[in-house]
């Protein structure tokens, strides 16, 4: 009979002992810290409602030592309470990413959206929409329809008019485990009106489950988004301008040509002011230039590829999207707690005030992968995205595949 598990007892799951998740079987109720366990072959993670979002993914390192590798809270209750809300492992909805303007057109007929992002004295709420408005479907509980040890599903209804959003949007999210793997199928139904959908997957990533004692940054981390020689072209406030930029080899943001750390950008003068206005660093949407026809799910056919040589942890990405956003975490401040599954003794204590989590992500900490389709294309009819991004009654549902595959090195040299 398989053993149970707590959080701390996944370490018994990933060294080979069988396991089903800390609750009543088959998803009846979450584990005292309102999480949904589901387990793999040698992985392990842990989901909430709210905004159908990971909050744990553990599998052990080059040493055999069980790491932690998202951000996230300990219990699923912080989230809400959470002020900032950086979007954290959840799914942003209806329309992931930025809208210029708040506003955009189907069918000759203009559409606004709640702004919530830049705002200004004019514009007290926003010059532009991020990640679906104010309570886009990541502020959202999403509804748990099936839960087994190896997989759960959670959907939610959108109604008319939220958000300014036209039509009714009725998605299903479904997360599965497999032989160190994660899989995620997003399926969005307009069944009212036409209207957009772009979803994605807000996962913030440490391959080295914030423990590595050389460093607290990703610098370290080694990137490659091998068909991605073009980005989006954006102002200063991210706001794709319609353009589209070659990356050449050797610039700042070519990952293309070659593997290459995150860090050696940082060496670049042109990674100054690369992610918008007075910031240093990396959001940036990425396309993904495949030759066609291809299988999405082909070895050696990822559309990015993370590794750590710290933890011999590398990620690599499958997905049939066709753009790739990559956030460095410029925006942590050194306040956001780590879990107590992660972390370095002592590290950022806070001895005035030992009740306070004593260790925190810093700046560039942590870096955001993100599959979706061309940021901001509804409102760039001449990229062609509209099949993709706009969707009625009676069309085929939106749907988003990704796969994100583990493997550890077993050499230490």
């Amino acid at each position: 009979m398989r053993l149970l598990l707590s959080l701390y007892g996944a370490a018994l799951f990933l060294k080979g002992a069988l396991a089903t998740p800390p609750h009543t079987p088959h998803g009846e109720s979450p584990d005292e810290d309102g999480k949904y366990w589901i387990y793999g072959e040698g992985i392990a993670a842990a989901f909430i409602p709210y905004g159908a979002s990971i909050t744990n993914l553990i599998i052990d390192d080059k040493n055999g030592i069980p790491r932690d590798l998202v951000m996230g809270f300990d219990k699923a209750s912080d989230y809400p309470k959470d002020k900032s809300h950086p979007h954290l492992g959840g799914v942003p909805g209806r329309y992931a990413n930025r809208i210029k303007n708040s506003t955009f057109e189907i069918d000759g007929k203009t559409y606004r959206v709640t702004a919530n992002e830049n705002p200004t004295r004019k514009h007290p709420d926003g010059l532009d929409t991020l990640h679906g408005g104010v309570e886009g479907w990541d502020w959202r509980d999403f509804d748990v329809v099936s839960h087994t040890d190896e997989s759960i599903t959670f959907s939610i209804v959108d109604p008319d008019g939220k958000e300014g959003f036209p039509g009714e949007v009725i998605s299903y999210i479904t997360y599965t485990m497999g032989n160190l793997t994660w899989d995620a199928k997003m399926v969005a139904i307009a069944t009212t009106k036409k209207t957009p959908i772009m979803l994605s997957s807000h996962t913030y990533w440490n391959l080295d489950g914030f423990a590595n004692d050389e460093t607290d940054t990703i610098f370290d981390h080694t990137l490659h988004l091998p068909y991605s020689g073009q980005r989006i072209d954006v102002d200063n406030i991210l706001i794709p301008t319609g353009k589209i930029l070659p990356n050449p080899e050797g610039s700042v943001n070519d990952f293309w040509s070659a593997p290459k750390q995150i860090g050696d950008g940082f060496k670049d003068p042109e990674i100054h002011g690369n992610c918008g206005f007075d910031c240093t660093g990396y959001d940036n949407c990425w396309l993904v230039n495949r030759p066609g026809p291809h299988d999405w799910r082909a070895d050696g056919a990822y559309v990015a590829s993370l590794y750590s040589a710290w933890s011999g942890i590398r990620l690599d990405i499958y997905s049939d999207q066709d753009a790739f956003q990559m956030y460095s975490c410029n925006g942590q401040d050194g306040t956001f707690p780590l879990k107590s599954t992660q972390g370095v003794d002592g590290r950022n204590a806070d001895k005035r005030h030992p009740h306070k989590p004593a260790q925190t992500v810093p700046q560039y900490g942590c870096v955001v992968l993100e599959v979706e389709d061309y940021i901001d294309g509804i409102n760039h009819p001449e990229w062609g995205r509209l099949g993709k991004q706009v969707f009625g009654p009676g069309s085929d549902p939106y749907v988003l595949q990704i796969s994100h595959r583990f493997s550890v090195d077993t050499d230490d040299a």
